[in-house]
C-alpha cells in the first residue's frame, strides 16, 4: 500500500479522538503519468498488474508505466517481488523491480526464467533417460548419431 495525504480543514473527531472510521478515504485512482495506459496483453502481464495494484492500492496499472512512479518504494518492491515469486513459483532476485520498473519489463523476465526452468526440466529428464541406458543401447545410439553426421 502507497502513502497518501488528504488535507483536512478540521479531523473528524469523536469524543475528543480523531474518528479513524470518519476519515476520507485516499483517491485510488491512476496517477497522472508521462505515457499512456496501456492494458495488459497477456496472462503474466494480467497477474502483474493485479499484484501491483494490490501492493499500491491503486485501481489501474499499465503495462508500461513505471512502479516508482505509482508511488512504489523499497519496501512496496519487496512486497511485490515476493508475491511474483509466490505466483510464479520462480528464484528471481528482490533487484528485479529495479532492473525492470514496468509490468512488461518484468513479464520478459518471468517468461525467460519459466523458459529455463522448462528447458531445465526437460535436460534433467533427458539426461535420466541416457543414465538408464545400457551399455549396448549407448553404443547404438553413438553408432547412429556418428552414421547420420557422415550422411
Amino acid at each position: 500500500m502507497s502513502a497518501a495525504f488528504i488535507f483536512l480543514e478540521t479531523l473528524p473527531l469523536t469524543n475528543g479522538k480523531v474518528d479513524p472510521n470518519a476519515l476520507p478515504r485516499p483517491d485510488r485512482a491512476r496517477p497522472q503519468l508521462n505515457q499512456a495506459y496501456v492494458q495488459p496483453r497477456d496472462e503474466v502481464e494480467q497477474k502483474l498488474t493485479e499484484i501491483w495494484t494490490k501492493v499500491l492500492g491503486i485501481d489501474q496499472v499499465g503495462i508500461h508505466d513505471n512502479f516508482f512512479d505509482l508511488g512504489g518504494h523499497s519496501l512496496a518492491a519487496t512486497r511485490v517481488v515476493s508475491q511474483v515469486i509466490k505466483k510464479f513459483q520462480l528464484e528471481l532476485p528482490i533487484q528485479l523491480l529495479f532492473q525492470a520498473p514496468t509490468v512488461a519489463e518484468m513479464a520478459v523476465v518471468i517468461m525467460e526464467s519459466q523458459g529455463r526452468k522448462l528447458a531445465d526440466s526437460e535436460l534433467d529428464l533427458i539426461l535420466g533417460e541416457l543414465e538408464s541406458l545400457t551399455d549396448q543401447e549407448t553404443g547404438r545410439l553413438l553408432t547412429e548419431a556418428i552414421g547420420d553426421k557422415k550422411a
